[in-house]
């Protein structure tokens, strides 16, 4: 949950709805409404938020439950052996282990802009380093994106007294509908799913294999076109006529003079106007990109199969190289949006575990038997693969 407590801000609510919020655990026992029902907190599948402070508590106890022999230390280098991984960590320890699953999270793949690169991070930052705001008190903010996390801070900044405003490409931003009766047509039109309306979105989120098996441009082009921006239903009455929104704005650069960010920005009708703040905070989402794993070595990462920057994964979440894992948002290339949610944790959790509990290591897809970058003579890979 470390991502959940440092680098989200204080007051934050999920864009799930609460019954798009459980962990997974062998028997469903512990969903997020039976830990409020036992906690005695307020719980409404859809027409409640799910605060950021009830979420983290529910994973906290979650993890006391299930996995009560946790170990929390930070992983420096993992290595490809010819029959299994070596793992090294900050405080010395050395792990072997013939499979390894990677559910890094986002953190490490947070997007600056290149226009904003080299830019003094005490005037320019991500919307993933908040976390406490104290240092942007008493300033001019502007939050620099349109969707829930660009809206969410620009919200909370604000109520907190901080002059912020809010800078977005897209002509309007989007709030999800309020939750509530739909008629049958319309939930014929656009049914329902844990991840939001529509039946794509109804299709991959109860079918990811589906998603998998279709060609990767497809994958790809669907990865970066279905959820576009958009927050919760909820905050839109903390930003409509409190925080000022400049829509139809695409950043040009960015410099720094007198101690002020001057961002240069193109609107819609092709005018140039300078924007002068004293901080401005890229909510600009996230990137999967491989190269950001720093411990992984060059030698792992070389024998990895990727599509775009994103590993290529086989339908049970193995890589092509054998025994080595990635879930979580890392494998949305190969799931789709799903598993960019809590939402999608039962689907993999299942989906790996069976593959585990049946197979041999080294077992995995034959489409993923020939990794980038390298000629199959030379892949360190177990006897029971070599001859895929």
């Amino acid at each position: 949950m470390h991502a959940w407590q440092a680098h989200m801000p204080a007051g934050m609510h999920l864009k799930s709805d609460g019954s798009s919020s459980d962990l997974s655990d062998p028997k469903g026992e512990l969903t997020l409404k039976a830990f409020c029902a036992q906690r005695g907190y307020e719980h409404h599948d859809t027409e409640r938020p799910v605060s950021l402070e009830c979420f983290v508590k529910y994973g906290l106890a979650f993890q006391k439950r299930f996995v009560p022999q946790l170990e929390s230390k930070l992983l420096v280098s993992l290595e490809k052996l010819p029959k299994s991984f070596r793992l090294r960590f900050s405080d010395g320890e050395t792990v072997l282990a013939q499979r390894v699953l990677l559910a890094t999270g986002i953190e490490q793949f947070k997007h600056m802009p290149d226009f904003l690169g080299g830019l003094p991070p005490e005037l320019v930052s991500h919307s993933s380093q908040y976390g406490p705001t104290d240092h942007v008190a008493q300033k001019r903010v502007a939050v620099l994106g349109g969707g829930a996390s660009a809206l969410d801070l620009a919200a909370l900044l604000h109520e907190r007294g901080v002059d912020t405003s809010l800078i977005a490409r897209q002509p309007t931003v989007e709030f999800h509908g309020v939750p509530g009766h739909r008629a049958i047509w319309r939930r014929m039109i656009r049914p329902t799913s844990g991840i939001g309306n529509g039946w794509r979105l109804r299709v991959f989120s109860g079918v990811p294999q589906l998603f998998h098996a279709l060609p990767e441009r497809l994958r790809r082009q669907q990865v970066h076109t279905l959820l576009g921006p958009a927050t919760g239903w909820f905050m839109k009455d903390r930003i409509v006529g409190r925080v000022p929104i400049l829509t139809g704005c695409t950043p040009l650069g960015a410099t720094v003079r007198d101690g002020h960010v001057h961002l240069a920005v193109s609107t819609r009708d092709g005018t140039k106007q300078e924007i002068v703040v004293d901080h401005l905070i890229a909510a600009t989402g996230y990137r999967i990109d491989l190269s950001r794993l720093s411990f992984m070595t060059d030698h792992l990462r070389s024998l990895l199969r990727t599509e775009g920057r994103a590993p290529a994964l086989s339908s049970n979440f193995e890589s092509s190289v054998p025994g080595l894992f990635f879930v979580g948002p890392a494998s949305m290339n190969s799931f789709g949006p799903v598993v960019r949610f809590v939402y999608g944790a039962r689907f993999t959790a299942k989906r790996i575990s069976k593959h585990l509990a049946r197979t041999r290591v080294g077992t995995y897809h034959a489409a993923m038997k020939r990794p980038a970058n390298a000629r199959a003579s030379e892949m360190p890979v177990d006897p029971d693969v070599a001859a895929l």
